[in-house]
């Protein structure tokens, strides 16, 4: 089987794509594939012409990789492609919508008020009034915590939102949550196991996720029985209410008041050396090269594209 890894693309997550694709790529040629590796972007996609591709491997995050625009391409010409479809994709990468989704299905998640550049700083500010005295500013869509920030008070609050909303388009304020950053990866049907996430500085910012060596990546550190079972609920009801397939990723902040509250769902979440999904996959004893090869065989007999394609059951090609 012949799969081209796409990589790279546009935006601020460009470096860490080329990293996760450069992963990918390594972990299917060690599974025993051929393997192509393409930095594509929206001006560039003539990988897509070929026609001796079996799979496409979409590793790029953020814009035009994440936010459906590729998927809709991939879509519109019939090729088989790992992940998320189109609209899944882009519910995901609209922190509101998939907030609402999550909202919807019964999965706790924190209030939050939307900015946009049109709003006065004084607009904002009197929203937020009521809402706390400490807030996670962020952009409705962007990932790997680019453009994320904690600040004190409603007036920082806001004139933070108002820089936000500047430099990336729509924002939103949220209160901030006090508690534990989890994570949990869904692969096929199956949560793999909790990670609880301890960086050095209190944030796991972009720094923290991709640079910094000191930041902890922990397991069994959730006794209750129960509550572990409900985070795993919660992470397959976001994964299920917006859509998603083969994998994903969900975040958490377990507040100190009990409540595990949902972040975002990451529909291609990291492959590098510092990545999750990959960390919860080996804790089950499932390798970086397995994870892939079946990531890329659930998606080549999702549709009967030739004679031979067949059904075949992911938790049986994964695990």
């Amino acid at each position: 089987m012949k799969v081209a890894v796409l990589q790279g693309g546009v935006g601020h997550e460009r470096e860490v794509s080329l990293q996760s694709g450069r992963c990918v790529a390594e972990a299917l040629r060690q599974g025993g594939m051929e393997v192509v590796e393409s930095d594509i972007t929206p001006d560039d996609m003539t990988v897509l012409d070929r026609s001796d591709i079996d799979v496409f491997f979409v590793a790029l995050h953020g814009q035009f990789g994440e936010d459906g625009r590729l998927q809709q391409v991939l879509e519109d010409r019939g090729l088989l492609y790992t992940g998320c479809g189109p609209e899944a994709s882009r519910l995901a990468f609209d922190k509101i919508a998939s907030k609402n989704r999550f909202s919807s299905v019964g999965v706790a998640v924190a209030p939050t008020v939307e900015v946009s550049a049109a709003m006065s700083c004084h607009e904002i500010e009197n929203r937020l009034e009521g809402l706390g005295r400490r807030f996670v500013v962020k952009p409705v869509r962007q990932g790997s915590s680019v453009g994320v920030y904690i600040v004190d008070g409603p007036a920082e609050a806001a004139a933070c939102a108002v820089d936000v909303c500047a430099q990336f388009g729509d924002g939103m304020v949220e209160p901030f949550v006090r508690g534990r950053e989890i994570t949990v990866g869904v692969v096929g049907r199956k949560t793999l196991p909790i990670i609880e996430i301890r960086s050095r500085t209190g944030f796991y910012d972009y720094q923290a996720k991709y640079v910094d060596e000191r930041t902890e990546y922990l397991f069994d550190t959730l006794d209750n029985a129960e509550l572990r079972a409900r985070i795993d609920r919660d992470a397959m009801a976001c994964f299920d209410a917006l859509g998603c397939r083969d994998f994903a990723r969900v975040d958490f902040i377990l507040g100190d008041d009990g409540v595990p509250y949902a972040l975002e769902i990451n529909t291609i979440p990291g492959f590098t050396s510092h990545s999750l999904l990959p960390k919860a996959a080996a804790k089950t004893g499932v390798s970086m090269s397995r994870l892939c090869v079946g990531i890329v065989q659930m998606s080549f007999y999702r549709k009967p594209m030739q004679q031979n394609a067949r059904t075949v059951d992911s938790d049986s090609i994964c695990f």
